[in-house]
């Protein structure tokens, strides 16, 4: 089932889409819910209500304004760095030197604000030259929890996802390497587009899926979810290692190699382009640059 989080009449709504693409489906929730996106009915699946006896008007796709499906998480975002051997590769002499996503025994993980959500056509925008002007892209399969849990055995972590999305952690390099560290450099307002909808875990298969990320319409990455260092199971494991994971919350798998960094020399985004991400299975995301 694909989930979406719109703009109709002026109102947020959440919606089930068709298989086509071209319609929606509304729910009919409380306004209170409705603001919260998906995260609705995610408290409505843990609730054990059935969402199909809630289903309302269709509505054409086209007549829609798509929202990210999670317009304001309830807390950061889990992401994870360097999580494909390529990308390790790509980034080993630049950012973090000392360190090696392909031969580390744990994940690196760090967090990107909540405020940082933006939906699909929806602008990226660059902080101006003062703050940054080293600004890339990072197309990323997402994961959305669905059911609290700590300690969580990576046998056990499908009992906990509700479905997948995609994002893109945009970064800016400068500020990143500039404080050695990379939350500061991945929260700037409108750095994590995310969309066009969620797809609930039992219509997807997140274990070997395509992802591609194009800028203006040059293919940049390419490659599938087999080839992630740590896998799903072990990056959920990892996060709610003495940490509560909450329904809701959001992990962004890593990048695959095709950064702008990683490319001789390096192509940060500039106003004017658009970077359109593809993942199999779950749809497109695309933004311009401004």
């Amino acid at each position: 089932m694909r989930l979406a989080t719109f703009v109709w009449n002026q109102q947020r709504h959440v919606g089930v889409v068709a298989d086509d693409g071209q319609s929606v489906t509304s729910l009919k929730l409380e306004t209170q819910e409705r603001l919260h996106g998906v995260l609705a009915v995610i408290d409505l699946h843990l609730r054990g209500e059935d969402i199909i006896a809630l289903q309302g008007e269709v509505l054409p796709i086209e007549d829609v304004h798509l929202e990210a499906p999670i317009p304001r998480p309830r807390r950061n975002i889990f992401c994870v760095g360097r999580n494909y051997h390529e990308h390790a590769r790509e980034l080993a002499d630049s950012v973090f030197k000392s360190s090696s996503a392909a031969t580390a025994s744990w994940p690196i993980v760090f967090s990107k604000v909540p405020e940082c959500v933006v939906g699909p056509n929806e602008a990226i925008q660059l902080p101006g030259a003062e703050v940054s002007t080293h600004i890339d892209y990072e197309a990323e399969l997402a994961v959305i929890i669905g059911r609290a849990g700590k300690n969580i055995r990576p046998e056990d972590v499908a009992d906990h996802i509700f479905g997948y999305t995609i994002v893109n952690d945009v970064t800016a390099r400068d500020v990143q390497m500039r404080h050695q560290q990379w939350h500061l450099g991945k929260s700037f307002d409108t750095f994590c587009p995310m969309g066009p909808w969620l797809v609930t875990a039992d219509a997807f298969n997140a274990h070997d899926t395509r992802l591609q990320c194009w800028v203006n319409d040059e293919l940049r990455q390419d490659a599938r979810t087999r080839d992630l260092i740590f896998d799903i199971p072990t990056l959920i494991a990892t996060c709610s290692r003495g940490i509560t994971l909450q329904p809701g919350d959001i992990i962004a798998t890593g990048t695959p190699a095709g950064v702008g960094m990683g490319m001789e020399p390096p192509q940060y985004l500039q106003a004017g382009d658009k970077v359109r991400i593809d993942i199999e299975g779950l749809g497109v995301l695309e933004n311009r640059v401004e």
